[in-house]
């Protein structure tokens, strides 16, 4: 058999097992509307299908089209996304609808290599978007779809270098179906994922129930754990942050904007300081300490992708009004929602007001 005539196989067989055993019940997978299948693409982004389904049905209620997000305050955005983490999604989201209604008059573009301009959108997402919306031949590089196809091709070189990614990327094109595209290329690029996700899993792949297991290179090999191949790891680092609720006598929370880069950028935050001696100093400049009342609560740790971040919260409740607060604003609980918290805040202040400590 020639290689080609393999390559048309193997994407036959895919397109045929995603629709009788992948994944075909997702909302976002009712639609070819770019404006849904765009924003269920940048929430899966590290982030579990689960987790993803309430957040979806929230932002499309609130949300219904590319231009109501447009027009909507960033705060509100990352209200909505509070919670599901990755801010700087959220963030993109905004820029990217935003840029979508002023330049491309609130229709998505149809090709992957424009809609790979836009805020947020990567190669990856550009490709799954015109496959899915629009069947450009296209592929796509996802983590789940990198571990499949290493896996079937034997791809052994380090995924840590840029040369070997783009490598991948030709051999991906190369796999694509080159029929019946309208229909194929939707099937094609989700069995990909779902394979991924459900099949060649990281560890114990299930390879028996594989549609591709007889071309599969890792199989034959023996091996397919150690796909795909990565030699930088991640390193990940601590950073203790010291946090300080201060809450007034109507039961209001003082919050401060996060700077635009970084951790929660952008988003509203209690006061944050770097040591113990930094957060002492600034309750001690809340004014009259007979006037209020502190609390050392529970530290706990918050990770991250790439570091764990140790939290020391110490709640300062009375009369605080008149001290030297900074830049920020008084919030009740109601109106929590319509900014953007970061998660462990959010679960922090939510505990704090029912006296769960």
């Amino acid at each position: 058999m020639s290689v080609f005539a393999e390559e048309a196989r193997i994407a036959e067989r895919v397109v045929a097992w995603q629709a009788r055993h992948g994944r075909n019940h997702l909302p976002w997978q009712q639609t070819r509307d770019p404006y849904r299948v765009w924003l269920s693409e940048i929430m899966l982004q590290q982030t579990q299908v689960s987790t993803v389904l309430d957040y979806y049905a929230r932002f499309l209620a609130r949300f219904p089209d590319v231009t109501a997000l447009a027009n909507a305050p960033q705060d509100e955005v990352m209200g909505l996304w509070s919670g599901l983490g990755y801010y700087s999604r959220a963030r993109n989201l905004h820029r990217c609808a935003q840029q979508v209604v002023a330049e491309h008059g609130g229709a998505f573009p149809r090709t992957a290599e424009v809609l790979a301009t836009l805020p947020g959108i990567g190669r990856s997402t550009a490709g799954a978007i015109a496959a899915f919306c629009f069947s450009e031949r296209v592929p796509i590089l996802d983590a789940n779809v990198r571990r499949v196809l290493t896996r079937l091709l034997g791809f052994d070189k380090d995924m840590a270098s840029a040369a070997n990614e783009r490598l991948l990327w030709g051999l991906a094109e190369s796999l694509l179906p080159s029929q019946d595209l309208g229909y194929a290329m939707p099937r094609y690029t989700q069995g990909l994922m779902d394979l991924g996700a459900s099949i060649c899993t990281p560890r114990a792949p299930r390879c028996s129930a594989c549609p591709v297991m007889e071309s599969c290179q890792a199989l034959k090999d023996g091996d397919a754990e150690r796909y795909p191949v990565r030699t930088r790891k991640l390193t990940r680092r601590a950073e203790s942050w010291h946090l300080a609720i201060v809450r007034d006598e109507r039961g209001r929370v003082w919050l401060q904007r996060r700077p635009p880069t970084g951790i929660w950028a952008g988003m509203h935050c209690v006061p944050v300081f770097s040591d113990d001696a930094a957060c002492a100093a600034f309750v001690a400049g809340l004014g009259d300490p007979s006037q209020r009342v502190l609390e050392e609560l529970p530290p706990f740790v918050h990770v991250l992708t790439h570091r764990d971040l140790h939290l020391h919260p110490v709640l300062i409740s009375g009369d605080v009004g008149g001290g030297a607060l900074g830049e920020g604003e008084w919030l009740g609980q109601d109106q929590w929602p319509s900014v953007g918290l970061p998660a462990p805040i959010r679960k922090l202040l939510d505990a704090t007001q029912a006296r769960l400590w």
